[in-house]
């Protein structure tokens, strides 16, 4: 499971069981080989990442003429500098990451959103819950000290006083909550809440996003070069991840199963597998997603990621965002 976002540089044979989809993308030209091209993760292998598999292990990149390499991301391989590089087509990134790097001169734009939720939320225990913003004064909070900005963050988009709440700096892990060593984490929703639960313990978790804090994850980026010079290979690689995540969407346990056979040698537990595969579908799909297609956002987003990055110290302007790629995907 993932870390912290910020601390780390963070079927399926479908066949009776209904979820064969009708063909997106690109034919190849059977005179052509397959263009080789790598799309590079934001961290291990997981159900994280189970729409890419997907769409690899059914050959829907192939058909496309695409032989596509799934490159694992991790706390010593960071997404940007592959994408840079020209070693990885796509890189899949989270929307601060992206600015910092846009800071600093790299050529990136987004081209695709998974998440339309960002992850991130406040977990506590029922008889002790944060259920809003306004809960979190006189707690303590577990995380990471490299997260104070979005803790600050969220504390002044809903009018909380930061310093009424205490940090205690702790690892990613849920046993400080679970001793009430802690009243609360700063976590994502997919990964502590999910491991508490396979422990039987319920825990309470405070969705982000839900007030306020819009930073896009598990973001697609591009650099402006390959949208301008490999739209064709964009389009195809989109087109596979369109499919493999809508797949994935009809059938999580056969994603997760599917994630813990490929990559035996992970250490995947199957349950959490699947548990975390189903705790991810509300962050990625919603009726925009269900109108407009996988990966789709808003010029509404853009606006609130904009404002809250400026509270992460990024300023970024809407040019960030590139559509044109998904337009090609889904038709207009």
């Amino acid at each position: 499971m993932p870390p912290f976002p910020l601390t780390r540089r963070r079927m399926l044979q479908m066949g009776a069981a209904g979820l064969a989809l009708s063909q997106v993308g690109l034919r190849p030209d059977p005179a052509h080989a397959a263009e080789t091209v790598a799309l590079q993760l934001s961290w291990l292998h997981s159900v994280q990442f189970a729409g890419s598999y997907i769409a690899q292990r059914n050959g829907w990149w192939r058909d496309a003429g695409l032989d596509v390499s799934l490159l694992q991301g991790g706390p010593n391989a960071p997404v940007e500098p592959p994408v840079v590089a020209g070693n990885a087509l796509v890189g899949i990134s989270a929307a601060d990451y992206t600015a910092a790097a846009v800071a600093q001169g790299a050529p990136f734009k987004i081209i695709g959103v998974a998440m339309q939720k960002n992850p991130f939320v406040i977990a506590s225990l029922p008889e002790n819950a944060v259920r809003q913003p306004a809960d979190l004064a006189g707690k303590r909070i577990g995380m990471a000290i490299a997260n104070t900005p979005v803790l600050q963050a969220l504390c002044q988009l809903n009018d909380v006083d930061f310093n009424a709440v205490q940090i205690v700096p702790t690892q990613y892990s849920a046993q400080p909550l679970i001793s009430e060593d802690v009243d609360c984490l700063l976590c994502w929703e997919t990964d502590l809440p999910v491991a508490m639960a396979m422990q039987g313990i319920k825990a309470v978790t405070m969705l982000m996003a839900d007030h306020g804090y819009a930073v896009h994850s598990q973001t697609y980026i591009a650099t402006e070069e390959s949208l301008a010079d490999r739209r064709d290979a964009l389009v195809a690689l989109m087109s596979g991840e369109v499919r493999g995540w809508n797949a994935y969407r009809a059938d999580t346990d056969a994603a997760a199963a599917l994630t813990v056979e490929m990559f035996p040698d992970a250490g995947l537990d199957l349950p959490t597998q699947k548990l975390q595969a189903q705790r991810q579908v509300p962050l990625m799909f919603s009726a925009q997603t269900d109108q407009h297609g996988f990966g789709w956002w808003s010029d509404e987003a853009v606006e609130d990621n904009i404002r809250t990055l400026a509270l992460l110290g990024s300023k970024v302007t809407p040019d960030l965002w590139d559509r044109s790629i998904l337009d090609a995907v889904h038709g207009g």
